[in-house]
């Protein structure tokens, strides 16, 4: 199951049914669907709903997926994810009245704190959209570091690939 984690701003807790509503709302803006791979845009409640029961059948060794919480309901959610890789990979969203701000940098740090301390992963990889250099930032200082690899990654959102600069955490 995954834990509840505690940051100087932020709570990041297992995310829940009553998230959707707000989850719905807050992937309704474009420009944050786009830059993932999985979101689609237009986001309905079905497909908030539809992503809560595929976290809850998930398997908590392969898998931990946090909603983030500022206080007011559902700012975002980050998780992580087994792909065919070394390791987990690691996503993550944040609504745009917290951008700016730094959360997801605070979240992605106490994230990877846990995912190498309690969770004992020894390498987690991500990788962002070229188009997307502030979410390079969030995994810079996470202590993630380029591979130097490119690949063309399919955004639902975009209905295109996008050239998505690969990195590596390793504790």
């Amino acid at each position: 199951m995954t834990p509840e984690l505690k940051t100087a701003r932020l709570t990041l807790r297992p995310v829940r049914a009553d998230d959707a509503p707000r989850m719905t709302a807050l992937l309704g803006d474009f420009d944050i669907a786009r830059m993932t791979t999985s979101i689609p845009h237009p986001f309905a409640l079905k497909d908030a709903e539809d992503f809560l029961e595929r976290v809850e059948a998930g398997d908590p060794d392969r898998e931990a997926v946090f909603a983030l919480d500022a206080g007011e309901g559902l700012a975002g959610v980050l998780g992580f994810h087994h792909k065919d890789g070394v390791g987990p990979e690691i996503g993550y969203w944040l609504g745009r009245p917290y951008w700016g701000q730094g959360l997801m940098s605070e979240a992605a740090g106490a994230a990877m704190d846990w995912a190498g301390e309690a969770w004992r992963k020894r390498v987690v990889v991500s990788g962002h959209f070229a188009d997307n250099p502030a979410s390079g930032q969030v995994l810079v200082k996470a202590g993630f570091l380029y591979t130097g690899e490119v690949q063309h990654r399919h955004s639902k959102a975009r209905g295109e690939t996008a050239a998505t600069r690969m990195m590596v955490w390793l504790p």
